[in-house]
């Protein structure tokens, strides 16, 4: 499976999991959703071709809008590890970064970059990542290497 159709199912997913099941349980009707459905399959494709290779501006725009819309919360978004790892995750570290921490600890940076918590650590020791002052590694740093390689078929 391609970077792009992993990044199209897994906003599919959540899309349907976080806005259109809800709002069929809400209506208790699915035929409002049938519509939204429909358009959604072709916007996330245009939102995924965006993320994959439009400019950095636009592609922001759409991490925003998609962040702010699939993650609503009260508090700071702070998604666990792993989610780093989804072709979402890979997209916004490449893209932006973390979209609201200068520094993220090891074990988040590991997820990042695809490595182990000690591989960061190997990293900072050997001076290929920075330390940020107030502890961990700033996301700039991570986002900047994973820019540097080229990304893998299981990861955008």
């Amino acid at each position: 499976m391609g970077a792009t159709s992993g990044l199209t199912e897994q906003l599919l997913r959540l899309l349907d999991n976080r806005l259109l099941d809800p709002l069929e349980i809400l209506l208790d009707d699915d035929q409002p959703s049938g519509a939204v459905r429909v358009l959604l399959r072709r916007r996330v494709a245009e939102w995924a071709e965006t993320l994959q290779g439009g400019d950095d501006a636009a592609a922001v725009h759409v991490i925003a809008r998609l962040i702010g819309t699939l993650y609503p919360d009260d508090h700071a978004f702070a998604p666990p590890a792993d989610w780093w790892r989804t072709p979402l995750g890979q997209i916004v570290v490449r893209r932006v970064g973390h979209p609201y921490a200068a520094s993220v600890s090891y074990a988040t940076a590991g997820a990042m970059l695809g490595i182990s918590r000690q591989g960061v650590h190997d990293l900072v020791r050997r001076g290929r990542l920075p330390r940020h002052p107030d502890g961990g590694v700033p996301v700039s740093a991570v986002r900047d290497r994973l820019r540097n390689t080229p990304p893998t078929e299981e990861s955008p």
